[in-house]
């Protein structure tokens, strides 16, 4: 999907979060999402990524666990992925371009990567970057049955407020996807 009228796709920020507000556990966990969020809705979303941006913390966590139980992180997604970083990888990964600097810049160059499709971007402190500075176009939350207590929380304190319009809310199975678009008049900027 593509934004109305524009030619290319639309920054999305996209979170399972529990339904106290958080989008990981206590250090980091996020066993809780998987194996929740059905299938189809996965790919629903996946297909309309066409790159994603991630942040160097949920980068490792990612990796984590992905050593930890292999297979865990698998989205069906097949684009180019940027990793937002002052600390390159090692050892460097060929599928990965690592950006660092202004937020405004690496969502360009990875929303142009995107070759029309929604530019996906992951991790708490990338997306706030984002909606700080009025890029993110719309927020997807997979709203999950499961109060954690404590965690991650979905917007990091010392935020900016930010005004959404509700776009969709739907319900597959144990799961609620709820889609706000950003106003651009809001406070974010």
């Amino acid at each position: 999907m593509t934004e109305m009228g524009t030619g290319r796709g639309k920054v999305v920020v996209n979170r399972a979060m529990s339904l106290d507000g958080f989008i990981a556990g206590p250090g980091d966990a996020m066993g809780w999402i998987r194996d929740v969020v059905p299938a189809d809705v996965v790919d629903q979303a996946a297909s309309a990524t066409g790159a994603m941006l991630v942040g160097r913390r949920t980068w490792d966590v990612g990796d984590r666990m992905e050593a930890e139980e292999p297979g865990s992180t698998d989205y069906p997604f097949t684009g180019p992925m940027f990793l937002l970083t002052h600390r390159p990888l090692d050892p460097p990964d060929p599928n990965v371009t690592i950006l660092s600097g202004d937020i405004g810049i690496a969502v360009a160059t990875a929303l142009n990567a995107a070759g029309g499709k929604d530019l996906e971007l992951l991790g708490s402190d990338v997306a706030a970057q984002a909606l700080r500075r009025g890029l993110v176009d719309e927020i997807l939350v997979y709203l999950l049955p499961v109060v954690l207590g404590d965690g991650i929380p979905f917007s990091p304190a010392g935020g900016v407020r930010v005004d959404l319009d509700p776009i969709s809310s739907t319900q597959s199975g144990a799961v609620t996807t709820l889609r706000f678009r950003v106003r651009k008049e809001s406070g974010a900027r």
